[in-house]
């Protein structure tokens, strides 16, 4: 069920119960500021979710709550998350879905971060 971006963070969302260690998940990289782990329900060969370590429902509310610093480490994380999966010179996308015109299912930010085939186009034409 999509979720209004715009509502109060959840603490029962299962991305805030796999970093309490709650629910497993097969975790790629870990830092300070980002998680990235195997998405349960693959879209591609490679898909992997990095969400912040932080309670953000959307990327809109990341942007504007978050310390520089965990906005740095954030997407730095993406980026190493990337390299590390050989995904750089090939290619890879990346998608954040924000509120329920998106289809965003979960309310804590995360990017889905998609590679090892060709894509196709964006959106459905």
């Amino acid at each position: 069920m999509p979720i209004d971006a715009t509502l109060p963070y959840d603490e029962t969302n299962v991305f805030a119960r796999i970093l309490r260690g709650e629910i497993p998940a097969r975790r790629v990289y870990e830092d300070e500021h980002a998680l990235a782990f195997h998405d349960l329900n693959p879209q591609a060969p490679v898909h992997i979710l990095v969400i912040p370590k932080g309670a953000y429902v959307s990327w809109d509310d990341f942007s504007e709550r978050a310390p520089d610093a965990e906005i740095a480490g954030f997407v730095r994380a993406i980026g190493h998350v990337a390299r590390a999966q050989g995904l750089v010179a090939p290619g890879y996308r990346l998608l954040a879905n924000a509120g329920m015109n998106s289809g965003q299912e979960v309310p804590h930010l995360h990017i889905h971060l998609f590679g090892g085939c060709p894509l196709g186009p964006m959106l459905a034409r």
